[in-house]
């Protein structure tokens, strides 16, 4: 089901496919093998491909952030580059509006 035709009411996570599978595979066990990490990622990522809330899953885990696992088809590590672009971004945004604003105030 489409997220925009669920229940508003309802939290999005109540129609994650993630909540019918196994919390380990979104998880990594301490000391996991960097092939085994990556096999268990990928696996993760294929039930969030077919999730009907991957993207409010992506942006609760981008907004608190999350640290660890598997959270709307990116991994803790994919994530911190999401957040690090947004943040690039946004300042770029912030300096580009400046001179506007500045010329804007003199005129």
């Amino acid at each position: 089901m489409p997220a925009r035709d669920r229940d508003q009411d309802a939290p999005w996570h109540t129609e994650a496919v993630c909540r019918r599978d196994e919390a380990g595979l979104f998880f990594a066990p301490s000391k996991e093998p960097t092939a085994a990490r990556l096999s268990r990622e990928e696996a993760a990522k294929r039930v969030c491909a077919r999730c009907p809330v991957m993207v409010e899953c992506r942006e609760h885990a981008l907004l608190q952030p999350e640290p660890y696992g598997v959270w709307g088809g990116l991994t803790a590590a994919e994530r911190r580059v999401v957040l690090a672009r947004r943040r690039r971004r946004d300042m770029e945004l912030k300096k580009a509006a400046r001179p506007a604003n500045q010329i804007a105030a003199a005129g």
